[in-house]
């Protein structure tokens, strides 16, 4: 008997969260050699592909975490000088964050690192299976950020 979509949709919801473990562990084990974590990496990633400097809430909201979590890493990284706090014209204690010339270059060698990596992680998937796969996982995170209220987010 084939299992109903509320059955299939539950399995993959426990291998995401066992491969969002992997992943974690991965990058831990892939940028430890530049001196970063994952999370740190996470958060580098998020501000290095912004336009621009932006606040701490934005950085959250395009990686979907928490602004509690993001606001502890980026203090961290600003203590590193991986990162820095510019004004922002729009709010006065809303600070915006910005990669450094350090932030910058750590970025540029995770990247060259995760490169060869999701090759190798890639290789034998036809592109379009991890295509399908992608347009699946951001059309059920846009149904779940759907059912959450601007004001509800942690």
């Amino acid at each position: 008997m084939q299992a109903n979509k509320a059955t299939v949709l539950t399995d993959l919801v426990l291998e995401i969260f066992r491969l969002n473990g992997r992943l974690i562990a991965t990058g831990d084990a892939l940028v430890a050699k530049i001196g970063l974590t994952s999370a740190r990496w996470q958060v580098v990633g998020a501000v290095g592909l912004q336009r621009e400097p932006a606040p701490v809430a934005r950085i959250a909201d395009v990686m979907g975490l928490t602004r509690q979590s993001v606001q502890r890493i980026v203090d961290a990284l600003e203590k590193a000088e991986i990162v820095e706090f510019r004004p922002n014209p729009h709010h006065k204690r809303a600070k915006l964050v910005a990669l450094t010339p350090r932030g910058r270059a750590l970025n540029n060698a995770a990247m060259r690192l995760q490169r060869p990596w999701a090759e190798a992680l890639a290789a034998g998937i036809d592109r379009s299976a991890l295509q399908n796969a992608l347009d699946v996982l951001a059309e059920l995170r846009a149904r779940l950020e759907k059912t959450i209220e601007p004001g509800d987010r942690p």
